[in-house]
């Protein structure tokens, strides 16, 4: 029973480190593209935690980890430095534009509806 559990176990650690490679390789790819980057990790319920990116370019994204230690565990090999909000300086390195803003404010002025 023991030796089955840990089986298991070094199964699903084994998982995590792919999938943390995999978020740090398109880390990486957004670093090169954009000059750079830094993030910011957020918890965000059962889905997992997000992983919010902004480039040196002020362009931004974001991906998606199944948890919180993923995400971390990705940005480490990264090598990105991580905020603990996005808020203040951070924050204002994005870079929106006429979309984001007719997306943001909706159908309240004019923008595209959502649906």
């Amino acid at each position: 029973m023991a030796e089955t559990q840990q089986a298991e176990d070094s199964k699903q650690a084994a998982r995590a480190e792919r999938r943390a490679a995999r978020l740090a390789k398109q880390i990486g790819s957004f670093a090169k593209e954009h000059g750079g980057t830094e993030g910011q990790i957020a918890y965000i319920g059962e889905r997992g935690a997000r992983i919010a990116l902004v480039g040196q370019d002020g362009e931004w994204g974001t991906l998606v980890a199944p948890s919180v230690a993923i995400a971390e565990q990705a940005v480490e090999k990264a090598g990105i430095e991580v905020h603990e909000d996005f808020d203040g300086d951070f924050a204002a390195k994005v870079k929106t534009g006429r979309y984001e803003w007719s997306r943001m404010a909706g159908i309240q002025i004019g923008g595209p509806k959502n649906g």
